[in-house]
């Protein structure tokens, strides 16, 4: 098959590349060519996408991966300017109305064309709104696309700093500060998983609008899970209650002074949806253990010690347990 990647040098996009071409596809990523190299094996086309798609207009493939992650302008201009077999679209699970309590109901659609250097200075919010649009656009004109929506994806190159935080702070040891949140669930899906899927469907030209998300767990399940697959002998997890961190300072999900992964009680319901519909229509889902060693792998050759996204400092957490009321959850 011939298979267009619209992006390919950055974490998703370039994992489906690299699995298109493993699996002997020939390989086109159409992007700016900044965030990395493409796999060896890919082509890269450069093109600028405020900029249009220059070569490539016209072109037809037999299938077309667009991960656009913040334009409804990039999407209807690639619609109208590639001819493809088989179309895929990598949304989100913020498209949905209800962050609180899952349900079907998605936000109402925004054309907005901003660019993602764009959405750094916007609202947020206005994040699934734009994704919504997408998705029709795209439905619109290949009415058996494969929309997908992933939540938090995980694995290997992931440089979030969300998922890997734990992954490398299990593997150090001691004392692990956590949140002490039995009512929070949460959901991933490796990215690994994610490509394969979206691979399988464009081969098989499958259809639909799916949540690409893993089965709901516990926080604290994930998390005991994590000690379990990296850290040594001796590691202690001690919980803290999340009013006290809320009043320490500690935010929720990422950012500075972060314990990722916690969510704000107004968001639990994106991490809480039904995987059974997905798991159904094939999307594997490979053990814990696999993704935790992946993650850390990729945190080990980014830099243990470098400037993170998200999670807390060691100073951080050292002045959060001394300072804290805590509770052993896990002892390894």
């Amino acid at each position: 098959m011939r298979i267009l990647v619209l992006g390919g040098t950055a974490f998703v996009g370039r994992a489906v590349a690299a699995e298109a071409v493993r699996r002997g596809h020939e390989v086109t990523c159409a992007a700016r060519g900044v965030s990395g190299d493409v796999p060896d094996g890919a082509e890269l086309v450069r093109v600028d996408r405020r900029e249009g798609l220059g070569p490539l207009v016209g072109a037809e493939f037999d299938a077309v991966v667009d991960l656009a992650t913040m334009s409804y302008g990039y999407v209807r201009d690639a619609l109208a300017s590639l001819r493809a077999g088989h179309w895929t679209f990598v949304s989100s699970i913020n498209v949905y109305a209800d962050t609180l309590v899952p349900g079907p109901e998605v936000l109402d659609p925004v054309t907005d064309e901003s660019t993602v250097e764009d959405y750094a200075q916007r609202d947020p919010a206005i994040y699934g709104a734009i994704k919504v649009a997408c998705e029709n656009a795209v439905r619109a004109a290949h009415p058996g696309a494969f929309v997908v929506r992933p939540g938090l994806i995980t694995g290997p190159d992931d440089k979030s700093d969300r998922f890997g935080y734990w992954a490398q702070r299990m593997a150090r040891g001691g004392r692990v500060l956590v949140p002490d949140d039995p009512e929070q669930s949460i959901q991933h899906v490796d990215v690994r998983d994610l490509v394969a899927w979206v691979l399988d469907a464009a081969e098989h030209g499958r259809g639909g609008t799916h949540d690409a998300i893993g089965p709901a767990v516990p926080l604290r399940e994930l998390l005991t899970d994590l000690a379990d697959a990296v850290a040594p002998t001796g590691t202690e997890l001690v919980a803290a209650a999340p009013a006290d961190l809320a009043a320490a300072g500690v935010q929720p999900w990422g950012g500075p002074k972060s314990l990722p992964l916690w969510l704000p009680d107004s968001h639990r319901g994106l991490a809480a949806r039904d995987a059974g519909p997905v798991l159904a229509a094939g999307l594997p889902v490979r053990p814990l253990a696999d993704t935790a060693r992946a993650a850390l792998e990729t945190e080990r050759a980014r830099g243990i010690d470098r400037e993170r996204r998200a999670g807390l400092t060691p100073d951080e957490e050292a002045e959060l347990l001394r300072t804290t009321p805590t509770r052993t959850w896990y002892t390894r």
